[in-house]
């Protein structure tokens, strides 16, 4: 004769949540939880007071600079050979790692995690909001970027084998026209507004921010804050005037990865959720 035991179900159910919760941590964050989980990040950003955004775009700018000293000290150690620029590139990633691990404001960043909210909801306010927080981070970037510049030049901390590595890596980033610097952005661009759009969904972000960053190096790309520590060098050291570095560098190289970063990646990123979120919101 068939009896009920409650122990039993209590025992499924148990085992049902216990399941339910491992599907759950092993399944993937969907595009829309991807989108949610920038957006709420870029909207926590673009609450932040001025100052918050001025230190922490400023220590961004200066550690930045690690991206070049670390170059330089693989460049400086090893041989002149073919595969030098793909092991001498892994230094270029030690500037981003301390910058995305330690949350500084990096420009670039900000062009997929303030957009995104700003699509959300598009309005005068939060226009405004984007624009002052792209321009403050932007220019307190570049600042800690000449000062860092400044310390490696003139402190004597860096040996003469480091300065030449560092002088000739800057004189290669540096030396393409305005329209090349352009294109040489946009793929930059791209990448870290991807890198940003993956973190949320990987358990190691040192080495997704190695591989991105890394490409970008070895691709011979250019990110507008690493090249404003280039620039910088050049320009404090008399290999370039100001116009060399700020018109035929710094403008191009800007607008090259807005484009790559806004126009292309973030834009098609909502596009594919941005059906999704309307609905929701329906």
């Amino acid at each position: 004769m068939a009896t009920d035991d409650p122990r039993r179900d209590e025992g499924s159910g148990v085992e049902q949540e216990a399941e339910e919760q491992s599907v759950e941590k092993a399944a993937r964050l969907s595009a829309r939880l991807i989108y949610e989980v920038i957006r709420r990040d870029g909207k926590e950003e673009l609450s932040r007071p001025i100052s918050s955004l001025v230190w922490s775009g400023f220590t961004a700018g200066v550690l930045i600079s690690f991206s070049l000293i670390g170059e330089a000290v693989f460049r400086a150690h090893l041989p002149p050979t073919n595969w030098r620029p793909l092991v001498d590139n892994l230094g270029y990633t030690l500037g981003f790692l301390l910058v995305i691990h330690g949350r500084m404001q990096l420009f670039t960043e900000n062009t997929i995690t303030t957009v995104l909210p700003l699509m959300a909801r598009f309005c005068r306010e939060r226009i405004r909001a984007t624009i002052r927080l792209w321009t403050t981070v932007l220019a307190a970037n570049v600042v800690g970027a000449f000062v860092a510049a400044g310390f490696m030049l003139w402190t004597g901390a860096f040996p003469d084998q480091l300065q030449v590595a560092m002088r000739d890596i800057s004189l290669h980033a540096l030396d393409m026209s305005i329209v090349e610097g352009f294109f040489h952005a946009m793929p930059a661009g791209v990448l870290i507004a991807a890198l940003v759009w993956i973190l949320p969904t990987t358990p190691n972000i040192t080495l997704v921010v190695v591989i991105f960053t890394w490409l970008i190096a070895a691709g011979d790309f250019a990110h507008i804050i690493a090249g404003s520590v280039e620039m910088a060098y050049l320009m404090l050291g008399g290999d370039i005037g100001v116009m060399r570095g700020f018109v035929g560098f710094f403008l191009p190289v800007l607008l090259g990865n807005i484009v790559g970063g806004t126009m292309v990646f973030t834009m098609m990123a909502w596009a594919q959720v941005m059906n999704e979120v309307n609905g929701r919101r329906g």
